[in-house]
């Protein structure tokens, strides 16, 4: 199947998955399910994994800094413009599409191969629309969240590491993280999170949702959404920082 065959299958169902809703309060009630499964569960991994991030970026930053030519508050500066321009919400989002891409991609595939898309079609229900349009709303909305716990975060950790190790005083990290900020950064950050908040969960879907075969093909749907969403997601990245930054 080539690629521009994959682009207008993936249009046509993003395109079903935001039709008009059978039934509100049901979809209401998948998208505080959707909500949970998917944000609220990420949290964990997310707050680990900023931390430790922050952690070393703090610490590289010091061990490269060591002349006396730059000032101390320079690691706090650099830390903080690693972590809000693109950890926190690309590298975060690389995450997600690993844990939350697959999940979903095996879910919706299982679903495809067991035929229960199948009976829900005969029920006369928009399959795409009850099935992916809560996984879309409910990391759209969670996306910012995270994205923001991860920020706050990485900077502690790397407060910590780096007061910890000795390669950094509190006052000179702190006035780093204040030195010359620019809040339109966040919005950026922000902004790339929802972009690729909907980039995971419909690619994930539509591998999910056209996957044929038995259990070794909801595998390879689930392998194939990781991948796929993490190339759209660093190409869009690209062009995001291009159009928002330039």
């Amino acid at each position: 199947m080539n690629l521009l065959e994959h682009i207008g299958k993936y249009t046509l169902l993003v395109k079903r998955s935001f039709s008009r809703p059978e039934s509100h309060k049901v979809y209401y009630k998948r998208l505080v399910t959707e909500m949970e499964l998917l944000g609220i569960n990420s949290t964990g991994i997310v707050a680990i994994i900023s931390f430790f991030m922050g952690a070393v970026i703090t610490i590289q930053t010091a061990y490269n800094t060591e002349s006396p030519l730059f000032p101390a508050y320079l690691i706090g500066l650099a830390a903080r413009d690693a972590i809000i321009l693109e950890f926190s919400s690309t590298i975060v989002a690389l995450i997600l599409a690993g844990k939350v891409g697959s999940n979903i991609a095996s879910e919706i595939g299982t679903m495809r191969v067991t035929e229960q898309i199948d009976a829900l079609e005969i029920m006369g229900v928009n399959s795409a629309a009850y099935l992916i349009l809560p996984k879309i709303m409910a990391l759209i909305i969670l996306a910012p969240f995270l994205s923001m716990l991860s920020m706050v975060v990485g900077v502690i950790g790397g407060w910590i590491a780096g007061t910890t190790v000795g390669v950094v005083t509190t006052p000179d990290y702190i006035y780093g993280i204040q030195y010359v900020f620019i809040p339109y950064y966040i919005v950026y950050s922000l902004i790339k999170s929802v972009v690729f908040a909907f980039i995971i969960t419909t690619v994930s879907s539509y591998h999910g949702y056209y996957t044929r075969g038995g259990a070794l093909e909801v595998g390879r749907s689930s392998t194939l959404a990781v991948v796929h969403s993490s190339v759209v997601i660093l190409l869009f990245n690209l062009i995001l920082t291009q159009l928002l930054l330039s």
